[in-house]
């Protein structure tokens, strides 16, 4: 196993297929700076399946097991089931998982189970349809995005939802959706507003941190920790009821840069090491000038190598942070 400069090895690759996304969240993709005269990447410029599933391999013999497809919103992405089979016949990947907004899933649904896709992570940041327009910044109505995760809850799939809180736009969504969680079976994942990028307007007033998270869900709903294991990026806690668990991502106020083995992937093939860089590796490249799967590896091998990123442990001692750092849309946060 391959480590980097800390010594965490390389567990997880996270792969955006496209940089499109159908909403325009304004911790993501604020719709000012990603309006209808964006230009978008040609499908030229996107990696070919066999391109992912080239990397892939190489990352399986250093020790990579799971697979997350992001985007964008990859579903955007034409016959994603074909590149999940394709995953899936790749003898060292165990897990293959998928975040989405939700709005395609259900139709979708058949077709990527069938492929090998063994969970999905549903985006939905609030219950209420005023907040949630205001967040997702589109007229697509929340009843979809709860119908998306209901229907793949219904389907047998394993489902979280992923919300991310900002003070003063969503933190009264916090216990209507723990509710929601605790009523349809979705695990739902609270995830600190994190300075991804340098296009959502940042600022640590507006984090909700973890522990705030979890006092206003135990007011209501008694919780109990529960270990973190290994290189899991949540904390996670049990309802003294039985029913149900929550977790809460704090990058901001708990970071966990020290387990931290994922790398990923961007739509046009550049390695990202860290979620807060601000460049990756051209791996399209090498790819595209027909190196072996033997130099692939040691190519990937080699980044990971020299890698030292801890970018959330030593926020709080940078005053000026690092400018021109990758966009969530862009690498899939």
């Amino acid at each position: 196993m391959t480590t980097d400069q800390l010594g965490r090895g390389l567990r997880d690759l996270r792969v955006s297929v496209t940089d499109r996304c159908n909403f325009r969240c304004t911790y993501c993709m604020p719709r000012e700076l990603f309006g209808p005269d964006h230009a978008f990447l040609p499908r030229s410029e996107l990696l070919t399946f066999e391109e992912i599933v080239a990397v892939i391999e190489a990352a399986a013999e250093l020790g990579v097991t799971k697979i997350r497809l992001t985007g964008g919103e990859p579903l955007l992405r034409t016959d994603l089931p074909d590149l999940i089979a394709a995953i899936d016949a790749v003898p060292a990947i165990d897990d293959i998982a998928m975040t989405t907004n939700g709005v395609l899933l259900p139709a979708a649904l058949p077709d990527l189970m069938a492929a090998g896709l063994s969970r999905v992570t549903v985006s939905l940041d609030a219950l209420d349809a005023d907040v949630f327009a205001r967040m997702a910044d589109v007229k697509v109505p929340v009843a979809t995005v709860t119908g998306a995760v209901e229907a793949a809850v219904d389907a047998g799939l394993v489902t979280k939802i992923n919300a991310v809180v900002q003070r003063g736009v969503n933190e009264s969504q916090i216990v209507p959706l723990a509710e929601y969680g605790r009523q349809t079976g979705a695990t739902v994942r609270f995830i600190e507003f994190m300075d991804v990028g340098s296009t959502n307007g940042w600022d640590l007033s507006q984090v909700v941190s973890a522990a705030e998270i979890v006092e206003t869900i135990d007011e209501v709903h008694p919780l109990t920790a529960v270990a973190r294991s290994g290189s899991a990026v949540a904390n996670r806690w049990t309802y003294d009821d039985g029913v149900g668990e929550v977790g809460v991502i704090a990058s901001v106020t708990d970071p966990f840069c020290r387990t931290c083995v994922r790398a990923r992937l961007s739509a046009i093939g550049e390695l990202f090491t860290c979620l807060f860089a601000s460049s990756g590796h051209d791996l399209r490249a090498v790819l595209r000038a027909g190196e072996s799967h033997d130099a692939l590896v040691a190519r990937l091998a080699a980044i990971w190598g020299v890698r030292s990123d801890r970018y959330s442990e030593i926020r709080g001692a940078h005053p000026v942070q690092p400018e021109g750092r990758v966009e969530m849309s862009y690498i899939g946060g």
